[in-house]
């Protein structure tokens, strides 16, 4: 299912998002590792973006990671997720955001050997996410 796309002013967004959120989804920012909401969690559901509400991934492709942060080996839909290239930091590394609303989600890294089917880990921000348990 397609959604519009999302599109606000700062203002708008500063209106709809806590301030933690605004900071890590609009200003590309980053929650403390070991501290959000769904780094441990085993809920079977949907994550979906907290900014716009489309669908991210799926509780069958996250996995333990053991790197602070939500890690999943693919999004449910690629189409739903844009990557960009980041040399902020003085790394190089592929930021994930969200194709409907271009909301900051985390970065995606490859070929690190955890041994998913794409070999792919998406460190994702839980203050970036939504889940909807499937019952």
């Amino acid at each position: 299912m397609t959604q519009p796309k999302v599109t606000k002013t700062d203002k708008e967004w500063r209106e709809q998002l806590t301030p933690a959120e605004y900071a890590v989804l609009r200003k590309a920012g980053t929650e403390r590792p070991f501290t959000g909401e769904y780094t441990d969690t085993k809920t079977t559901g949907v994550y979906s973006c907290r900014a716009c509400g489309v669908e991210l991934f799926r509780s069958d492709t996250k996995f333990e990671s053991h790197c602070g942060w939500p890690s999943f080996y693919a999004p449910s839909d690629a189409q739903n997720v844009v990557l960009i290239e980041d040399r902020a930091l003085g790394m190089r590394r592929v930021e994930v955001r969200c194709a409907n609303c271009d909301s900051h989600l985390g970065h995606v890294f490859h070929g690190e050997g955890y041994g998913t089917p794409t070999d792919d880990r998406f460190c994702i921000n839980s203050i970036s996410l939504t889940l909807e348990p499937t019952e």
